[in-house]
């Protein structure tokens, strides 16, 4: 099983949907950028629903090493997300763990292994840590906070083998 690095918001959604546990199932080693750590700090300090990531003694801190490529910060993306990717860069056979779309492009057209929040569930259902995904799916966008379009909704539960068949069709 390879590393996975993570920005903050798969550790928030799968934290929130009681998910988080399956992390450490899945990989090695789980890693976060302090930069992500800081700012997961910052949402508790606030009073946001979020991990307090040193309950879980199994999550290991890092921070990249080089400096950042000029083209991912034309990206305008978040720190969180560029110190994740930049991280994961360094650590060969690593999984990037991003939910932002310009982060997880900019993380594939890199040559990096990314995955998202949703990839999480297909893969834990696969290895037998959960039946279904489809309460972990619904709890994403009602609880959770995850907007997910219904064709994306529908396209993960058919790539789960959970895809409820269509309405018959009136004549």
């Amino acid at each position: 099983m390879p590393k996975v690095i993570c920005s903050a918001s798969p550790l928030v959604y799968l934290y929130r949907i009681k998910a988080l546990k399956y992390l450490p199932q899945m990989f090695d080693e789980v890693w976060a950028p302090s930069d992500v750590l800081e700012e997961l700090q910052r949402g508790l300090f606030i009073g946001l629903d979020v991990p307090r990531l040193f309950d879980y003694d199994w999550i290991r801190y890092a921070d990249p090493q080089a400096t950042l490529p000029s083209a991912w910060l034309a990206q305008e993306l978040n720190l969180s997300d560029l110190v994740t990717l930049s991280l994961c860069f360094e650590i060969p056979d690593s999984v990037a763990l991003l939910d932002d779309g310009r982060a997880r492009k900019t993380g594939r057209v890199a040559g990096l292994t990314v995955w998202g929040t949703l990839q999480v569930l297909l893969e834990a259902k696969q290895r037998g840590l959960i039946k279904r995904i489809a309460p972990f799916v619904n709890r994403l966008d009602t609880e959770a906070g995850m907007w997910l379009t219904e064709d994306i909704r529908r396209r993960i539960l058919r790539l789960a083998g959970e895809a409820r068949p269509a309405p018959a069709e009136e004549t």
